[in-house]
């Protein structure tokens, strides 16, 4: 009876321990070993002997510091032998440094010593090494451009986390004519220099982009839309504003042509004209390079005057135009990404300090396809005519005006589209 009250303990108590250890699991290295396996068991062997057996294993050179010392026993079966070394290294606190085919082994205060004081006597040979001058010529860039990353000429909060490429000693100048760039510094800064210019001295490709400001009735952009980009390979998108005081709102519409339909787009301006449904204001055609930004801009200035101190005055001016900054980014994928800033300003109403500047703004980033079309609009301008006809003198009188004159209201309302039709430009030399 005994025996079996003992099984039943001893059966209880091995549940309980594998309740206990079963949550509790190893954290494995997120290192990625390679060696050929090998295995290892071995009772209260030396760290030396042990490393040796792993070095005549892999065929790794391995040199011991004299600071490696003690025992251990070590049960390990078919594990990577650089798994294996990286674990006899963390029983004794050891760590390691590769260098071809040779290990260094030594604890790891030792380690940090060691390469404290090879970057020591490193920074103290560049304070002694002769500073030895080169020269670079640039071919695309600016050689004036190239001064702030070298010297650290950065202004503002980013000076201070701006990194400087040359020593202390080292120093740059910068010939505007010859676009050279002359660096004095030692020798393993030059070549750093020499490394950043062969990265940035290539040529930037070129983007022309072809604008089209059309002035039409408002259901132009949508018979267009339906024309054209209806027929699969567009897309509309319109994000309408409420309207605010009985004033028309302005709203963001964007329609996307591709390369197809943007030749068809030059014979639809065409029969706009041609139909009298509205005007090309202005076709601007630029050529600009890869994130450079490109402005076009048209219209004309104001001159209002500005009080100064002891009672003078003076003449400045502003502008009531119509401004477009379109800055092209090239995409791995061949398309092109546009950050658009459209400005349309006309004169407003005359107040006692001067004109009025009536401002309507669209900020907004697209990506087109190369050879592709951007039309924005949705920036409304709404004329009231008047027209009086009638027997002079007559047409004025409060009884009898209206049987011999009449009046005619008329309300025209007009839509400014914008067509933006970015291309990228084929070019020889290789640019990234």
């Amino acid at each position: 009876m005994k025996w079996i009250l003992s099984l039943v303990a001893f059966w209880a108590l091995t549940a309980l321990a594998e309740e206990v250890t079963a949550p509790v699991q190893v954290k494995s290295s997120a290192h990625a070993y390679s060696g050929e396996p090998m295995s290892m068991h071995f009772q209260n062997i030396e760290m030396r002997t042990a490393l040796q057996l792993v070095s005549e294993f892999s065929g790794i050179n391995i040199i011991m510091s004299d600071s490696v010392t003690g025992n251990l026993s070590i049960r390990l079966k078919d594990v990577p032998w650089d798994h294996v070394l990286h674990t006899l290294l963390q029983t004794r606190g050891l760590g390691q440094q590769r260098d071809g085919n040779v290990i260094w082994v030594a604890p790891l205060a030792e380690l940090a010593a060691r390469e404290k004081g090879a970057l020591e006597t490193k920074h103290a040979i560049q304070v002694v090494e002769p500073l030895q001058t080169r020269s670079f010529a640039l071919n695309y860039a600016k050689a004036s451009d190239m001064l702030a990353p070298l010297l650290n000429q950065a202004s503002g909060q980013s000076a201070a986390a701006a990194p400087r490429l040359l020593s202390q000693r080292g120093s740059a100048m910068a010939d505007a004519r010859t676009n050279q760039l002359f660096v004095t510094d030692i020798a393993d800064r030059l070549e750093q220099v020499a490394r950043l210019i062969e990265r940035v001295d290539v040529p930037q490709r070129q983007v022309l982009i072809e604008a089209r400001i059309v002035e039409a009735l408002d259901n132009f952009a949508s018979t267009l839309g339906v024309r054209l980009a209806g027929q699969s390979g567009g897309l509309n998108a319109n994000f309408p504003a409420a309207a605010a005081l009985g004033a028309q709102a302005a709203y963001a519409g964007f329609t996307f042509f591709n390369p197809a339909h943007s030749q068809r787009l030059g014979v639809e301006l065409s029969a706009l004209e041609a139909d009298g449904m509205g005007r090309v204001v202005a076709s601007p055609r630029l050529v600009t390079a890869n994130q450079s930004k490109a402005i076009i801009e048209q219209g004309t200035e104001l001159p209002y005057q500005l009080s100064g101190p002891n009672g003078s005055t003076s003449i400045a001016f502003r502008k009531a135009n119509l401004r477009l900054e379109v800055t092209p980014h090239i995409t791995p994928d061949g398309s092109i990404t546009m950050y658009l800033e459209v400005h349309k300003d006309s004169v407003g109403q005359n107040t006692p300090a001067g004109f009025a500047i009536d401002t309507k703004h669209v900020s907004t980033q697209v990506r087109v396809e190369d050879g592709g079309t951007v039309m924005i609009g949705g920036i409304y301008e709404t004329n009231d005519n008047t027209n009086r006809a009638g027997v002079p003198g007559v047409r004025d009188n409060p009884w009898l005006g209206w049987l011999f004159g009449n009046r005619a209201n008329r309300r025209s309302k007009q839509e400014l589209l914008i067509f933006l039709s970015p291309k990228m430009l084929e070019q020889r030399a290789f640019a990234p």
